[in-house]
């Protein structure tokens, strides 16, 4: 008996707790009821909450100041704001913002109908204006309350994320944008050096490299004209460049004296015209070969030099290690331009002549770039497959800025020039679940829509939009993980970081 009473007793506080639970909940509704407006300038985003404006009753109007394009809060500055209604205004001048970026303002309409808010705000970055078209002062708060009510914007599938969290992130809002999007043809590229970029150092006679000097490795930096090893022929049998440097210097020093006693004995008609000119011809011969040698050889053997400036991209050869004549040595790189060799599946051949740019994505930093950004161009577009892959080649130049490394790997993004326009958003935008993609539409700074849009074709920076998604409807471009974090979480307060 005592435990049934026990159990009716419990029942009953529950039951009496849901139901000023509930009531609490509807108070609080009606307490936190706001309108919001949003308005965007050249420079600044404006938000502001405000209570229903009311003839006669004091109304406070939370404004929220963000800079554009960074979406950051706004420094520091002097805001006033001015209603006016039928010709009648109320201002309030707001010298220190509540915090930073935001600025409090209490009004009390003296009128009911329609009129606007403007904004004056002084900061460093100079005067700027900011109007509120259409604001509706009530004439009592029951009407008020009914209109705002049903005019309030849909809660279903939303988030909330405040200006403050959002002034913590990396974070930016915008439009989809309606651009000429072609044909993309997605590939991979392998990153070469460019033609003339760089020069292979070879032997010019056989012998054995001995380095000397200044240690030479790949990625030593050279100049141009700097002796890089030397090749020592002496000591062989057989093709030994100190003994062919010898011996034509001996061979230019007996043509020269031999000529130089012809042209004596000449004088004394000695010797004959014919005799004279064998002795120069002779003489001049020796003397090609011999300069020939002394320019690239010594008695010591052949010094190497750097045919340009750069670094030792390729190191071919070992100190001590044999060479023949023509041999590659090393291999010196300029690394100033870069050349970016595509394959393109036959299937795309009809495209091929239609491209006009395109985006390449580096593996260093899985940032993507256009080719304009790279300085680059389209070098060269294959006429005909390759006969070991079946593939046709797409050759592409670009400016090496240290984003790319030779003997790499790139993603690449082939564009094709169309007159055709198609709605893009920037990737970033994009949230995947489940091989679905979504976007956060803005139904006010601080709440977001999560809604699903059909995809097209993708130029590692923007992704067509085919359906879903509307030109006028303002998206979150940067920073939607986040949201989608928040969202998943639940936990985030609608009011966090909020001054009431």
């Amino acid at each position: 008996m005592y435990f049934k009473f026990f159990l009716a007793s419990v029942i009953s506080l529950l039951l009496a707790a849901c139901n000023n639970s509930k009531t609490g909940e509807h108070e609080t509704e009606h307490e936190d009821l706001k309108v919001n407006f949003t308005v965007y300038s050249d420079s600044l985003e404006l938000f502001a909450e405000a209570d229903p404006l009311v003839t006669g009753t004091a109304s406070n109007v939370r404004s929220h100041f963000t800079t554009l394009p960074d979406f950051k809060p706004l420094p520091s500055g002097t805001v006033t704001m001015k209603l006016t209604v039928n010709g009648q205004s109320v201002e309030e001048t707001a010298e220190t913002p509540l915090r930073r970026g935001i600025y409090s303002f209490d009004v009390t309409p003296a009128g009911a109908g329609n009129g606007t808010i403007e904004f004056l705000i002084r900061s460093e970055a100079g005067e700027s204006r900011i109007t509120i078209p259409d604001v509706t002062v009530y004439p009592d708060a029951a009407v008020a309350e009914e209109d705002v009510e049903s005019n309030a914007p849909p809660a279903t599938n939303t988030t909330a994320f405040t200006k403050e969290q959002s002034w913590k992130i990396d974070f930016s809002t915008g439009y989809a944008v309606r651009e000429p999007f072609g044909q993309v043809i997605k590939t991979t590229a392998l990153v070469q050096p460019a033609q003339g970029d760089e020069a292979v150092v070879t032997a010019r006679s056989g012998g054995v490299v001995s380095f000397t000097g200044k240690n030479i490795l790949e990625g030593t930096a050279v100049s141009s004209g700097q002796a890089l090893l030397t090749i020592r022929g002496s000591g062989f049998a057989e093709d030994n460049s100190a003994v062919r440097f010898a011996e034509a210097q001996n061979n230019y020093e007996q043509a020269k004296a031999d000529y130089d006693r012809a042209v004596l004995l000449a004088a004394d008609r000695i010797v004959s015209e014919k005799q004279l000119l064998e002795a120069k011809t002779r003489y001049e011969n020796a003397g090609s070969v011999y300069e020939n040698l002394k320019q690239n050889f010594s008695r010591t053997g052949q010094t190497v030099t750097s045919p340009m400036g750069g670094y030792v991209r390729q190191l071919l050869v070992g100190n001590g290690q044999y060479v023949e004549s023509g041999q590659p040595l090393m291999v010196i790189s300029q690394n100033s331009t870069l050349m970016l060799r595509a394959e393109v599946q036959q299937r795309y051949t009809r495209f091929l002549n239609s491209i006009s740019t395109a985006t390449v994505r580096s593996s260093d930093d899985d940032k993507t770039y256009t080719l304009e950004e790279l300085g680059g161009k389209i070098l060269s577009v294959g006429k005909a497959a390759t006969a070991d892959s079946y593939l046709i080649p797409v050759s592409l130049q670009v400016r090496n800025s240290g984003k790319f490394v030779p003997g790499s790997f790139a993603e690449v993004w082939l564009r094709t020039v169309t007159a055709a326009e198609s709605l893009t958003v920037p990737n970033s935008a994009l949230i995947e679940e489940q091989g679905s993609f979504f976007v956060f539409v803005q139904v006010t700074p601080e709440k977001f829509e999560k809604r699903v849009i059909q995809t097209g074709a993708t130029d590692g920076i923007r992704t067509e939009v085919t359906g879903g998604l509307r030109d006028d409807e303002r998206i979150v471009t940067e920073g939607a993980i986040l949201i989608k974090l928040a969202q998943a979480t639940g936990t985030l307060d609608a009011h966090s970081g909020h001054v009431h």
